[in-house]
């Protein structure tokens, strides 16, 4: 069901063309002059608005840029009589969608309407997508252990709601993967999912994906730009790292949350959105709370169902499943006939450490896939230490599993970043592309791990 603005100053009119609407199965709001309806606007989710040109206090025109500025993408159908036609030719090169001459012909109208709802579908569809465009293989959540099964099982049950969600867990564990599943699993499964890492764009842009931006905002918005957060409307908002979100947005954050309207960077009105969030963080929210670097009203707003992500290590008897399924996607990307891997890199992949887990399991048979010349990938072909060449992990006994394990990672990270560095030249960006992580992330463990470069 569509919710529809007629404005109308003709009373017996207005409820003519109202019953049509109601018949067809829209719910109709009514206002009598331009002011009117556009207040209504603001005050109400608006599918598509009907307006006559001639109103008092503002004109259909007036109304018509009104719309515009709050809402692009809202089509707007005008009413006009035979002595007004290039008024209603003007309003359609202004923004209009169609225009109707009176008196109304209501299968006319009605038709008109049907293709003004299904344009704006698509219109948002199609920036729904463009937003997408950087997640276009479709990833699957893969395994059989009790830790993932229960993660898996909790999503499941908080999907059926609107409960806002905190995914936590270690970088590349399949977060982003736990959002979309719960998405799917909810009402919500056929409006919009979006994505945003917080920690990947700069803190002055944050504000502006989220929100949008008004022309003329700051230097380079040259266009008014919906932000992720109407985009999603009736759909889900995943905030990836959302520790690292710096505090005065965070409040922003929170209002919507709270189901509050927001502004625009730059605008004066305010918008609405019905949107679930969903945020995940590999930071320690409570003790950056402690810190003072993240907002107790925000963490505990977040913090109703928290789910953890367990890592790769907590699930080893999972990898055999991830590595037949990355061989068989990126054996078809990359146009390669590999088949297996050899019991002897199945092994070695069962022994590491996976600091990176998911992720960095991913990105290293994809390496495997381009490396192999055969139809089987070999411990050579894995660009990680085998057991002769590793390094020594040089831990006391006394020190325990928890102090291998860490200095096994921290062996392996080293390593994996060495390597990264050399084939991009020291490029760190085209690094921590690679590497996927923030490339803040990146610099800190350079720095940490003594491998500073020109």
């Amino acid at each position: 069901m569509s919710t529809i603005l007629l404005i109308e100053d003709n009373e017996r009119m207005a409820k003519v063309l109202a019953r049509h609407m109601e018949i067809e199965g829209h719910q109709v709001i009514l206002a009598e002059d331009g002011e009117a309806g556009l207040e209504a606007f603001r005050q109400h989710k608006v599918d598509l608005v009907l307006t006559d040109l001639k109103l008092p206090e503002k004109s259909g025109l007036d109304v018509l840029q009104g719309i515009k500025e709050e809402n692009p993408l809202v089509p707007v159908l005008v009413m006009t009589a035979h002595g007004t036609i290039e008024t209603a030719v003007k309003a359609v090169k202004d923004g209009a969608f169609d225009f109707l001459q009176k008196p109304v012909d209501p299968e006319h109208l009605l038709l008109t309407i049907s293709k003004a709802l299904e344009t704006r579908h698509l219109v948002t569809e199609n920036l729904i997508l463009k937003e997408e465009l950087l997640q276009s293989r479709v990833a699957k959540l893969i395994g059989q252990s009790r830790v993932l099964s229960e993660a898996q099982e909790n999503a499941k049950k908080v999907a059926a709601g609107a409960t806002t969600v905190l995914l936590l867990g270690e970088s590349g564990t399949g977060k982003e993967l736990f959002a979309r599943l719960i998405h799917d699993m909810s009402p919500r499964k056929n409006g919009p999912f979006i994505a945003i890492n917080c920690a990947a764009i700069p803190k002055d842009l944050l504000e502006s994906e989220l929100f949008g931006h008004e022309r003329g905002a700051f230097t380079g918005a040259g266009t008014r730009k919906l932000g992720k957060f109407e985009l999603a409307d009736e759909g889900t908002v995943f905030l990836d790292e959302i520790g690292d979100m710096e505090l005065g947005l965070q409040g922003k954050v929170l209002r919507v949350l709270e189901g509050d309207p927001f502004m625009r960077v730059g605008g004066t009105s305010r918008v609405k959105a019905d949107v679930r969030v969903i945020a995940a963080t590999n930071k320690n929210l409570e003790a950056a709370v402690g810190t003072q670097t993240f907002r107790a009203d925000l963490f505990y707003r977040l913090n109703v169902f928290p789910i953890v992500i367990p890592a790769l290590r907590d699930r080893r008897e999972d990898i055999p499943l991830l590595v037949e399924h990355f061989l068989t996607v990126y054996a078809r990307e990359l146009k390669k006939d590999v088949k297996t891997i050899s019991p002897e890199a199945l092994d070695l992949m069962m022994r590491l450490p996976w600091t990176g887990n998911v992720r960095e399991l991913q990105n290293c048979i994809e390496r495997a896939v381009i490396l192999c010349d055969g139809r089987t990938v070999k411990p050579e072909h894995l660009g990680m230490p085998t057991q002769g060449s590793a390094t020594p992990v040089e831990v006391s006994p006394g020190d325990g599993l928890q102090a291998v394990s860490s200095a096994a990672s921290r062996v392996a990270e080293t390593k994996m970043i060495e390597r990264v560095l050399a084939e991009t030249g020291g490029n760190k960006s085209r690094a921590a592309e690679i590497l996927k992580v923030s490339y803040k992330t990146l610099l800190t463990k350079i720095k940490d791990y003594g491998l500073a470069r020109g």
